[in-house]
């Protein structure tokens, strides 16, 4: 049998242009010899369409656009496809995460998620019931059973994460089936990139049986789906592998000679693909067609500067300088230098004069109230929100999306500024550690074969350059140790005992963990951004602002 992986990039909401994809995608299978495609999970609503699904006429026009669609393919191709499904019992009407066969302009057959996550970013028990159905369908003599997405994870020995009573993959083999189809809706992060195939192909190898996996691609707000389908032969080997991070079409045999792409080799790599995907989509899917970027001359903004650049083309990015009396000569010329090896244009604003404004103004009344607080951050604050107006006039006046450069690191501590630094449409790389950071835009530079960042970008102190020769080590800890601990906190949840026991400095533990907790308000009110580790600050990490909780 010819089986064909179409990964598409879907829109949340866009039934016609889903639908449209859908069909273009079925038909170039069929003139491949296909005789079943293969789609991802709600594929024709787009993946996750969250509380649309609270909304009965967002459920009608996906049921409407599924009858169309079952018109539209071609007549001897099968077809398996996500959307979702609505039945109506004794008076009361129940949603399901499913997927449905098309054959012959009609719809033939209709499976349900059985296991519904509700933990990190998923929140599918909110709007689903689990499914009941029959797992399995017959097509050219051959029993396949169908899983949509998380149905697979509770199955292998060594499982990302087994949480449920119920097995769907047993089910299916016990059912009789000869092939798994998954469907899947699954978003990248670097942990889920190094496991999930892994764990794909040892549920092939122990139950003997192909296990086909089709993924989501594209970015849909801060969830970046990385594409990366693949059919696993019962040896447990990749037979035949789609592209990472873009749109693909891959026709297999069910043997060991499929199509197989060069998949990403490094972290670096892999998070920089993702975020370069996450932007174009975002922007692109918001109706955005250029993007606006602070530049301090920091490696944090030219990271993100280069991101857009990739993701939009260099003539759709403005970068913007913004210098006061504390800015450096040579993180000017860094930016003067990213902005010429980019080929994107620049525009330097002094800020110095309205910053003096403000110093005019707000002394006499600020000095009136009473003394400032130890270690007292106005007026660098007033810098920052200076330039977040400035870039937000910018934005209003152009219609640009304005990115925010903020870093992992600095949000998880608060080293940041509400309306300043903050401000903007998308948090780009709010889910990269700042020693990370660095990792990834030397990616950059190496895939550019050139030095797009300027070396010194990458040698210099770090420094938010607010007051006079600061570096950010004169009130954070030194940034290998900072992500250490971050990522002990936040990542693998552990408190702060035992981190100290596994040898961190207590002191500093103490001082990263009362950091994290205490701007918990802040990272409540920044833009999305986009995820690349296990555990990223948004709606995979829901902490209540107002708690005392020390451990």
């Amino acid at each position: 049998m010819r089986i064909a992986l179409c990964q598409i990039d879907t829109t949340v909401g866009d039934l016609d242009g889903n639908r449209a994809l859908i069909v273009q995608a079925a038909r170039s299978a069929a003139a491949q010899g296909a005789q079943l495609a293969v789609f991802c999970e709600l594929t024709l609503p787009g993946y996750p369409p969250r509380d649309l699904l609270d909304r009965p006429a967002f459920v009608d026009a996906n049921l409407h656009a599924l009858d169309a669609v079952a018109r539209e393919l071609p007549p001897a191709l099968a077809v398996l496809l996500g959307f979702v499904d609505r039945r109506v019992r004794a008076h009361r009407s129940s949603l399901y995460n499913a997927a449905a066969l098309l054959r012959a302009g009609r719809i033939e057959q209709v499976f349900h998620k059985r296991l519904l996550p509700s933990y990190d970013v998923f929140d599918e028990a909110r709007y689903f019931e689990p499914g009941s159905l029959p797992p399995c369908f017959e097509l050219q003599g051959m029993r396949i059973g169908v899983t949509i997405c998380e149905d697979v994870w509770n199955d292998a020995d060594l499982p990302l994460r087994r949480i449920y009573e119920m097995n769907p993959v047993a089910d299916c083999i016990e059912a009789g089936a000869e092939l798994i189809v998954n469907l899947s809706a699954s978003p990248f992060t670097l942990t889920k990139r190094r496991g999930r195939a892994e764990m794909f192909s040892d549920i092939a190898r122990r139950h003997q049986r192909p296990l086909l996996f089709v993924n989501a691609i594209g970015g849909n707000d801060d969830l970046v789906f990385d594409g990366s389908s693949a059919l696993f032969g019962h040896d447990g080997a990749v037979w035949a592998q789609a592209s990472s991070f873009e749109p693909d079409l891959v026709v297999a045999d069910l043997a060991a000679d499929g199509l197989q792409r060069q998949l990403p080799e490094t972290d670096a790599q892999a998070a920089l693909a993702a975020l370069v995907l996450g932007t174009r989509d975002y922007a692109q899917k918001c109706g955005f067609r250029s993007a606006v970027v602070g530049l301090s001359g920091g490696i944090d903004s030219a990271l993100v500067a280069t991101i857009a650049a990739r993701a939009l083309g260099a003539e759709h990015v403005l970068g913007v300088s913004m210098p006061t009396r504390y800015s450096s000569a040579g993180s000017k010329d860094d930016a003067r230098a990213l902005a010429q090896a980019l080929g994107i244009e620049l525009r330097c604003i002094d800020i110095d004069p309205v910053f003096e404004a403000y110093l005019t103004v707000l002394r006499p009344p600020l000095e009136a109230l009473g003394p400032a607080l130890p270690n007292d951050t106005t007026y660098e604050n007033v810098q920052a929100r200076i330039r977040g107006n400035t870039l937000m006039a910018i934005s209003n006046r152009f219609g640009q999306l304005l990115l925010t450069t903020g870093n992992k690191s600095e949000i998880a501590v608060g080293y940041c500024t509400l309306y300043g630094d903050m401000a903007g449409g998308l948090a780009v790389i709010s889910d990269l550690p700042k020693t990370f950071v660095y990792q990834v835009a030397r990616e950059a530079n190496r895939q550019a074969g050139r030095a797009l960042i300027p070396e010194s970008t990458f040698t210099k102190p770090p420094s938010a350059e607010l007051r006079p020769n600061q570096t950010d080590q004169d009130t954070l800890p030194p940034y290998e140790l900072l992500d250490a601990i971050i990522e002990r906190l936040v990542e693998a949840g552990d408190g702060v005992q035992a981190i100290i026991a596994r040898g961190f400095p207590a002191e500093i533990v103490t001082q990263v963990a009362n950091l994290v907790r205490n701007n918990e308000y802040k990272r409540r009110q920044m833009p999305p951004g986009l995820i690349v580790t296990s555990k990223a600050f948004g709606p995979g990490r829901r902490y209540p602002i107002a708690q005392r909780f020390r451990g």
